[in-house]
């Protein structure tokens, strides 16, 4: 890990997902946590918040918080940048019980709840999404500052999360069922680490022929995954389309960067696709969906993307207003909805106004299923 600004002049009590044993292992590798010692906090207990929370907290009790005693200066060092990164807050002094008597040592207050942490249940939860996401943060360390990376820590997450939901098995009854495990990488860096994200690769893959290929280098684009849904109302048999500025066609040279697309959103980490779906709705257009209809989930731009989207048709009751406003102004959006007919977002399709794909493909699987729709409702 890299240099955290904050140097610590004495040990450190690291506890809760911090202190969880793989973590420890994958950042200070075998011998850093062979070198630790186990070590209580009186008077505290470990706590975390409600739902898949990544870290938990120290809350005044009884009894004892049960942790890390951790005096390694290189170990200091890989823990406080990630303490930092996951805004477990400035550090403490407090006094330990480590190896028979007690030691001072600094720890981090971390993210408190009023639920007891159980390192169980919450590794089930949370544990592979924090390793995944360790995996990434290591890759950047040296080059970003942890306080510029804990601004950007939801964006890391949602990365770790699409990775997580990468590993489900596919179909492989056409295509061929080679694996990733057969594919040889060579090297692997990441080229630009901002808000964004993209890596160079070296590798060899196997060919079709059964030979392997030379090594090529490849760069990718390491996207979140996104949920996307056409609003629609069978019994009016009409539809909303969001309108916004699209930086993509800007940047290619489209005279009119404003998109006509389904309502769209990244997937934060713990969120299923559905639940990304109903909570962009009603964000981008305060609509309440009544059942979500599943349309495809496919990667958009394979050769240089990481991107999966998860596309769903929304039954709802729509507005009478042809056009509305929406969007969250925490996060710069500036909506614009547009509620139509269906002959008249087919004849956008045939005219070419219609140039966003999932829009598209949404509407020509409306124009598939619409009867059955409409019958339905």
């Amino acid at each position: 890990m890299g240099v955290a600004p904050l140097v610590l002049n004495g040990p450190l009590f690291i506890y809760g997902p911090l202190g969880w044993t793989p973590l420890l292992q994958k950042v200070l590798g075998q011998d850093g946590l062979d070198r630790l010692r186990i070590a209580h906090l009186g008077g505290f207990a470990v706590t975390s918040r409600e739902g898949a929370a990544v870290m938990a907290g120290l809350s005044a009790g009884t009894g004892q918080a049960e942790g890390w005693f951790v005096s390694d200066p290189d170990a200091v060092e890989r823990l406080c940048y990630l303490a930092e990164v996951f805004a477990m807050g400035p550090p403490v002094p407090v006094v330990v019980d480590h190896a028979g008597a007690q030691a001072d040592a600094l720890t981090f207050p971390g993210q408190p709840g009023d639920t007891p942490w159980h390192q169980g249940g919450w590794a089930k939860l949370s544990g592979d999404l924090l390793l995944v996401a360790a995996d990434e943060i290591a890759e950047v360390c040296t080059d970003v500052p942890a306080a510029e990376l804990a601004g950007r820590l939801q964006m890391v997450l949602s990365r770790a999360s699409a990775r997580l939901a990468a590993r489900a098995a596919v179909p492989a009854d056409l295509r061929s069922a080679t694996t990733a495990g057969e594919v040889e990488e060579i090297a692997c860096s990441v080229t630009h680490a901002g808000y964004f994200l993209s890596r160079e690769y070296t590798l060899r893959h196997p060919r079709f022929d059964g030979t392997m290929s030379a090594p090529v280098r490849r760069e990718i684009f390491v996207a979140t995954d996104a949920a996307l849904v056409l609003p629609y109302d069978p019994v009016r048999d009409r539809l909303l389309l969001v309108e916004q500025f699209r930086m993509g066609a800007y940047g290619r040279g489209d005279p009119r960067p404003w998109m006509l697309e389904p309502v769209a959103g990244r997937m934060d980490a713990g969120e299923t696709p559905e639940q990304t779906a109903r909570r962009e709705c009603l964000e981008e257009a305060g609509l309440d969906l009544q059942n979500l209809e599943p349309i495809s989930s496919h990667y958009c731009t394979p050769g240089y993307s990481t991107e999966m989207f998860h596309l769903f048709l929304g039954v709802c009751d729509l507005p009478d207003e042809a056009v509305g406003q929406g969007g969250l102004p925490s996060e710069h959006e500036d909506i614009r909805t547009h509620v139509i007919g269906f002959e008249r977002a087919m004849a956008l399709v045939d005219s070419g106004e219609a140039n966003n794909g999932p829009l598209i493909l949404s509407l020509l699987w409306l124009e598939r299923e619409r009867a059955r729709l409409r019958a339905s409702a």
